[in-house]
């Protein structure tokens, strides 16, 4: 018998009856493994030593490669893969170990990387499996913290110091026996009252919260998704309203009657021919007309305002006076009393 191998227990007293047909999602472990040629049979997971696990999950990995998804026998493989690796997944826990969350939370995330580790695993690339695995794992957690803990980026100082009032806190809780004072955090941590403040104030925005959370107001089923502001389309009416006033006032009177009655009064063409003593033939032909200038118009580029005239250029005489280029005006004809 194999080391590897673990004897399927049977009861003597049953008879030798042939065990009817079953489903195969309703197959037990033992029926599995026997649909599995060349695998070895499964020992208990608590006894197996860590060489003949990394042995038992290379012939794992080959044989979940050659089988099918969704089958029962390709679940089994890869469920037996995940309990033969948790201890990655609790080795890479330890390092985050003072975080605020839970360590059952922890390893909960860091078993969704392990899976995907062992969905990602090639065992044609002779890598081990360890190695490929860890940074998956950790890097899952990682990602689990940053969704869930800072909301406001703060300073890496405040961040360290949040964990250590966290530890304090702790510690002098177990050797007073109540909680502590804030004079006695301070002098604990070696710090004064004023840090402690500016960390548990840094402490506060330490976890995020969901939109979907209730609101602290009034009403407690508001949301916070039911306060954030939403597009309005009647906005971009109002901006094409606003910017069609001044084509409009350019437009001859009739024209302009013509777009009252039958975009605010809300009129057929018939009616306004029958108003204005036209055909409604002639009323679609001006409708037209009108709404082609407004289009243009909307779309044609703003001329630019008039600037301010030039002014006359100007030459430095030879003695370095400016002397306008502009030619001085004669002098006036002197008057005869200035004559005489």
């Amino acid at each position: 018998m194999s080391p590897l191998t673990r004897p399927v227990r049977t009861h003597d007293t049953d008879p030798p009856a042939e065990a009817p047909p079953t489903a195969p999602s309703a197959a037990p472990p033992a029926a599995v493994r026997a649909a599995l040629p060349g695998l070895p049979e499964i020992p208990d997971l608590r006894t197996i030593g860590a060489m003949d696990a990394r042995a038992l999950s290379s012939s794992l990995f080959k044989r979940l490669r050659t089988l099918e998804e969704g089958t029962p026998e390709y679940s089994y493989v890869r469920n037996t893969l995940v309990e033969l690796n948790l201890s990655l997944v609790k080795y890479a826990a330890t390092r985050f170990r003072n975080r605020r969350e839970s360590m059952e939370d922890i390893v909960q995330v860091g078993t969704i990387g392990l899976i995907k580790a062992i969905d990602r695993f090639d065992v044609q690339r002779e890598v081990e499996f360890r190695s490929f695995a860890l940074p998956t794992i950790v890097g899952e957690i990682k990602r689990f913290f940053r969704d869930t803990s800072w909301a406001v980026r703060v300073p890496r100082r405040l961040q360290e110091l949040r964990i250590d009032i966290a530890k304090a806190v702790d510690t002098l809780e177990q050797q007073l026996g109540r909680a502590p004072t804030a004079a006695e955090l301070a002098e604990g941590l070696g710090i004064s009252e004023d840090e402690l403040e500016e960390g548990r104030q840094a402490a506060n925005v330490y976890a995020a919260r969901s939109l979907d959370a209730p609101v602290e107001n009034d009403e407690p089923s508001s949301r916070a998704t039911h306060q954030l502001g939403e597009e309005d389309p009647a906005l971009d009416v109002v901006e094409c309203l606003e910017s069609l006033k001044p084509l409009i006032a350019t437009l001859p009177e009739r024209e302009r009657l013509i777009l009252s009655l039958r975009f605010c009064d809300e009129l057929t063409q018939s009616e306004i021919g029958a108003r204005l003593g036209i055909s409604q033939m002639h009323v679609s032909r001006l409708l037209a007309r009108t709404l082609d200038v407004l289009r243009t118009g909307l779309l044609e580029d703003p001329e630019p305002e008039p600037g301010p005239e030039p002014e006359p250029d100007s030459a430095p005489d030879p003695d370095g006076t400016t002397e306008s280029a502009v030619t001085p005006a004669p002098p006036a004809p002197a008057t005869q009393s200035a004559a005489r």
